[in-house]
């Protein structure tokens, strides 16, 4: 084979990224791909999905943060494309098991006192990187499209879509299945049942669980974390508008927070809505928010070696 070949090869798997099995705490097995990146490493980076969003979805800015010096690794959660093991309806499964669990095995495994850490994540990502349990090894957390979900935060007429959707639409879809067929409204992955009830729940207060008096533990956690946290939403986000986020955000009160509200026509782009902050039109965007995390101090285990 010939050098030029071997080349393109490597590029060619830079760019698909490598599957690679991660271990939870609890043993569960989770799919992920870890995306290589030439020298000069400028960094390690975690990419954290949405609800019902496969790591599938995250695979351009992956490659291309690979490309600009970043190791990188996307992981699916459990229950979701690589990481479904077990039958939905059997799976039970916390709202909070998302981060506590699985992005806890993700970011241990791209923890390195070497190497700066930072993770992106994409709306759910901000409610599952409060629970972390070791915060401090992650340098700076960047999140896009991240909000409290209450449907008052919403236009009118996306509140009404949203309601209908919480009690009627999916309850008729978790009748027979036992889980939340979620796919077959185009939608997303399919999701289980225990998640669905506790996510529509926590969905009915304006400040998600900052108001939900069973959830003291979970505050508690966000309140202990003090990494640089950039927050950023499009303003023609439906399901998390600007001031979906800032609902929500007030959870990191002893973090170091900075919010973005972000105007697609100052982007070059037609609209991002809900989903678009990974699309590969999203470059720009991908390549502030880099810079951004590149600028804020190393983690408190990185300062001390």
């Amino acid at each position: 084979m010939s050098t030029l070949t071997m080349t393109q090869a490597a590029m060619d798997q830079r760019q698909e990224g490598e599957p690679l099995d991660l271990d939870a705490i609890d043993g569960y097995r989770l799919g992920a791909t870890y995306y290589d990146s030439p020298a000069p490493v400028r960094g390690h980076l975690v990419v954290a999905p949405a609800i019902g969003v496969s790591q599938r979805h995250y695979r351009a800015f992956a490659s291309h943060a690979a490309a600009s010096g970043w190791r990188t690794l996307t992981f699916d959660y459990r229950g979701i494309g690589r990481s479904r093991s077990l039958p939905l309806g059997k799976l039970k499964l916390d709202y909070f098991d998302w981060g506590r669990l699985d992005l806890a095995a993700a970011v241990a495994r791209m923890a390195d006192p070497r190497r700066r850490l930072i993770v992106v994540g994409h709306s759910y990502a901000g409610h599952a990187f409060g629970v972390l349990p070791v915060p401090g090894a992650v340098s700076a957390f960047v999140t896009f499209g991240t909000g409290a979900g209450w449907h008052g935060w919403m236009a009118p007429i996306e509140r009404l879509r949203v309601l209908a959707l919480w009690h009627a639409v999916a309850p008729v879809l978790t009748l027979t299945s036992g889980y939340l067929n979620w796919s077959c409204l185009g939608m997303g992955e399919d999701l289980p049942l225990s998640f669905f009830r506790q996510w529509r729940r926590l969905c009915q207060y304006p400040r998600h669980f900052l108001d939900d008096e069973r959830s003291a533990a979970v505050a508690q956690a966000f309140a202990g974390v003090r990494v640089p946290i950039l927050a950023a939403n499009s303003i023609d986000d439906r399901w998390s508008p600007p001031v979906s986020r800032d609902a929500f955000m007030a959870s990191y009160c002893n973090a170091s927070l900075e919010t973005r509200d972000l105007d697609p026509a100052a982007l070059g782009l037609p609209g991002l809505g809900h989903m678009g902050y990974f699309r590969s039109g999203a470059v720009k965007l991908w390549d502030e928010a880099l810079a951004w995390a590149e600028r804020q101090p190393l983690s408190s285990v990185e300062r001390f070696l």
